[in-house]
């Protein structure tokens, strides 16, 4: 059983064989498959990004496999390819870790570590699926991301504390800015509700106070996963 978790390259004279070669790369092109699949279920993603999970081990792989097992050589390479950046948003926090999980993975083949980085793989998208299942990190299904306009004649700062301490158990201002060339305030805070039920009364509530102006509820908080 051990055998499984040995090099490739301690089994033979050549640190580069056409054998060794394939069975990585075939290795490498699977798990990078399976860490694709994995990120896909239960998330949001594009055909692009899959398709970089799917061969970002085999070309770590490559690099490694290339510079003869060296890791800071290879380390190094890779490097010099982040000199042509991604001209692309900002990625979230779940699209960084698979990044990072498919180079390890890629980097644990290049070095013929099959097994290992078998296990490593099996073990990293188990807790990924477990993690998109279970409630971990999740916040409260009665915290809302709340925008409200309001006309610039209105003290923003106090302008709805009597509403909030009525509907709402917690609330926090998070930005405040003009809009509508300076006439406007747009006000942003998250907010928890303590009754999801009264959730119109409480909008009906603000519209009365901001003069019927635009108002926006919803739980929109993506912003907060990106690294």
């Amino acid at each position: 059983m051990s055998e499984l978790f040995n090099s490739l390259y301690m089994e033979s004279t050549s640190a580069f064989s056409i054998t060794s070669f394939l069975l990585c790369t075939v290795s490498s092109l699977v798990l990078g498959g399976f860490i694709a699949w994995t990120y896909m279920y239960r998330n949001q993603f594009s055909k692009g990004f899959v398709m970089t999970l799917f061969l970002l081990p085999a070309m770590v792989q490559m690099v490694i496999m290339l510079v003869n097992g060296n890791v800071g050589a290879g380390v190094a390479v890779m490097g010099a390819f982040s000199l042509v950046r991604f001209r692309s948003v900002p990625g979230s926090a779940k699209e960084i870790s698979s990044i990072f999980l498919a180079m390890a993975v890629g980097l644990a083949t290049g070095m013929g570590y099959i097994g290992f980085a078998v296990v490593f793989a099996v073990i990293i998208c188990g807790a990924m699926v477990g993690l998109n299942l279970s409630s971990f990190g999740e916040m409260g299904e009665r915290v809302r991301l709340l925008k409200i306009t309001i006309p610039e004649n209105l003290d923003y700062s106090a302008v709805f504390d009597d509403i909030f301490e009525q509907f709402l158990s917690n609330y926090q201002m998070i930005r405040v800015k003009t809009t509508n060339m300076g006439s406007l305030f747009r006000i942003e805070y998250t907010i928890e509700l303590k009754d999801q039920n009264q959730e119109k009364q409480f909008i009906d509530a603000l519209r009365c106070r901001n003069g019927n102006l635009e108002i926006i509820c919803g739980r929109s908080l993506a912003g907060k996963e990106e690294l």
